[in-house]
Parts: C-alpha cells; sequence; structure tokens
C-alpha cells in the first residue's frame, strides 16, 4: 500500500475536532495575513519542533499578527504501543489539537514527492518554516512561497554546519553557542543570515537542556523579524555567510558512544553532555571478586559526569576505579580522573554511583 493512501485511510478515521476548540486562523477563511507552512518532526532528544509550533501559533492568534499559519508539514504516523496502533508524529498531534484539518496535516516520507509539492502549491503560501524538520528540501520545494523558506538553526553559523550542531559543539566543549535564522538554500545550512542570538553554555549543561533552551529562543527571534521577513526588508539586511569558517556537524551515531579512559577528562565529560539522551555514552569495565579473583566485564551507560577535583583520585593500581564522595572516579588519560554521578545499567533504572557502589559486595571495579 502506498503511503500517501495507508495516511489518508488513517486520518479519516481521525474524529473531527469541533469548530470550538479551532485555532482562529482557521476560523475565518478569508484573511489579508500572509499564509505561513510550518515544517518539523520531534527530535530523538526534545520535542523542539512542538514548542515552536505553540509559539507561532499563538502568535498568530495576536491582533495586530501578519501571518497565519495554513498547514504543517510533519513526518508520516508511525505504529506505536503494544497494538502497534498507527499514531500521528507529536507535531501532527499538536496540529490536530489546534484544529488543523486532516487535509492540512501532510506527512510526505520525502519533501521532493510530486503529490506533496502539487497540495503544498495549491495553499500558495507566501512564506514556509522550518525547525528541525529532518528532510531535505528540493528546488522544486523552495520555489514555492515567494518570501522563501526561513529556517532555524541551533548554532552560530557558519559554525556546525549539519545534522548535529548542538551535540558537536558540546562535545568540543565550547563556552559559547547560539541560534541563527537564516534563508534555505539547496547548500546544507549555507543560506544568507537573518537574524543571530549568542547564548552562553554552562560546563554541566546536556544537550536536552541546550537544545530547548536554543529552538526556545529561535522561535522567538523568528517571531520578531517575521514582520520584515513579510515586508521583503529581511532579504535586504540578510548577510551571506563565509564559507571559508565553515564547520561540520555530523549526524550522531551509536558506534561513537563509547567512552575510553585513555581520554582526557574533560573530553569524556564532553562527550557525555554531547551525547545525552541518543545514542548515549558506553563504559565497559571489569568486576574483580575480592575473594576468588575471578573476573568479568560489566558494561553500562554513563549518564552524568564530571571532571575531577579530587587529589586522591588513584587507587593502589593505576587502573583502579575508587569510590570519593559519591562518584566513581575512573583515571584518565593525562593524569586527569572523571567523576561518574549516575549510571544505567541493562535493563535497569538509572542509579546513582553510590547505589551502584553499595551493591557490589567484595568486589572491585577495574578500567578497560
Amino acid at each position: 500500500m502506498q503511503s500517501g493512501v495507508m495516511i489518508r485511510r488513517f486520518y479519516s478515521h481521525i474524529t473531527a475536532i469541533s469548530s470550538s476548540s479551532s485555532s482562529s486562523s482557521l476560523k475565518n477563511p478569508i484573511s489579508n495575513k500572509k499564509k505561513l507552512v510550518f515544517l518539523g518532526s520531534p527530535q530523538y532528544i526534545q520535542q523542539v519542533s512542538v514548542s515552536v509550533l505553540d509559539k507561532l501559533l499563538n502568535a498568530s492568534t495576536a491582533p495586530d499578527s501578519l501571518f497565519e499559519v495554513t498547514a504543517i508539514v510533519t513526518q508520516p504516523p508511525s505504529r506505536k504501543g503494544r497494538g502497534r496502533k498507527l499514531t500521528p508524529s507529536p507535531v501532527g498531534q499538536v496540529a490536530l489539537e489546534r484544529g488543523f484539518t486532516p487535509d492540512l496535516i501532510f506527512t510526505p516520507e520525502k519533501a521532493g514527492e510530486e503529490i506533496f509539492l502539487s497540495n503544498l502549491s495549491a495553499l500558495q503560501p507566501e512564506v514556509c518554516v522550518t525547525s528541525a524538520y529532518g528532510n531535505i528540501l528540493p528546488s522544486k520545494f523552495l520555489k514555492i512561497p515567494p518570501l522563501g523558506t526561513i529556517n532555524i538553526h541551533p548554532s552560530m553559523l557558519p559554525l556546525y554546519r549539519g545534522a548535529a550542531p548542538i551535540q558537536r559543539a558540546l562535545q568540543d566543549g565550547v563556552k559559547e553557542t547560539g541560534v541563527s535564522l537564516v534563508y534555505t538554500v539547496r547548500a546544507m545550512d549555507a543560506g544568507p543570515i537573518i537574524a543571530c542570538e549568542r547564548v552562553k553554555v554552562d560546563d554541566h549543561v546536556k544537550a536536552p537542556e541546550l537544545m530547548a533552551l536554543l529552538f526556545d529562543q529561535g522561535s522567538e527571534l523568528l517571531i520578531r523579524e517575521l514582520p520584515s521577513i513579510i515586508d521583503g526588508s529581511a532579504r535586504l539586511k540578510a548577510h551571506p555567510q563565509d564559507d571559508s569558517k565553515a564547520t561540520l556537524a555530523p549526524k550522531l551515531s551509536p558506534e561513537e558512544s563509547w567512552l575510553s579512559f585513555d581520554q582526557e577528562a574533560i573530553v569524556l565529560h564532553n562527550k557525555v553532555r554531547a551525547f545525552a539522551g541518543w545514542p548515549g555514552t558506553r563504559a565497559r569495565v571489569r568486576v574483580v571478586n575480592l575473594s576468588t579473583g575471578h573476573e568479568s566485564n560489566l558494561e553500562f551507560k554513563v549518564i552524568t559526569t564530571r571532571v575531577c577535583d579530587h587529589s586522591n583520585s588513584q587507587g593502589d593500581e593505576k587502573d583502579d576505579v575508587t569510590f570519593v564522595k559519591g562518584a566513581l572516579v575512573f583515571p584518565c588519560g593525562g593524569h586527569s580522573a572523571l567523576e561518574v554521578l549516575e549510571i544505567l545499567l541493562p535493563g535497569k533504572k538509572i542509579m546513582t554511583a553510590t547505589a551502584f557502589w553499595n551493591g557490589l559486595r567484595g568486589r572491585k571495579l577495574k578500567k578497560l
């Protein structure tokens, strides 16, 4: 069965939402407001697209608003739960709750599908907005909205172009990042910059928290700049990126998630922060029975860390993992040490280092 047919059948079974719950932009078919189409899909770390959509819909209902959100584009419904029920994406669910009819919620597998492009073109949107959409937009799409397609990108472009700008910035240990509002072009994250805002980065913030912050600021930046985008002045003030200063932020992979304690502690700490949520960071240790000398390997996810400030972090041997003030202390490269405060054992819930250490009972840990 083709995906478009399946999706139409899925939405045909959704109970119509009463007109009283519809957004004001959908109640008034005759409007002088500019038509805006929103594209977003949930992130594996944070449903940032949902937050951006909410803010856009709320702003569109203001008496002086110059735009209305006329359609939503998101990923197709997926089967979830024990019954494998076909369920809309969180963005699609919010759209339904806010009064969008199923025919105004587009769910193409790819943004280049001819039927999708034809239906979108028929709506005659003036501007499109993308937020963590994760789907390549072809030239045919970009030609549809006369005022352009605007993307919220969570970095100070041209730094960290790509799929994982927040994670790669944290992995690099940056002290400052930001969010950029750019016109979308065919080259990845390379369009002219309309506006940007800088954000200080705390040494302990993890990717999900930073992602929420940046997209929150990005949505506010978008709403402030929409009047200039609509009247065309944003095109005049937008400045091209310096491609010579561009850096890349490739997609994360599960193979990258392993921690090597030969590296310095600060490198490992930044990786734990960057990979929080998905794919996470993993470590292996040797568990030694002090009575029998029997050894076995144990694998777990590392959830929370900090760089060690204890002078007595080393055990009897250089590979010993010790326990100091509520933390598992791993000796690392460069005479540094990493404190592991929380871990996740396979099939278990997140536990503190204290709870894990208390459960060892006559065994000690060595790093691999």
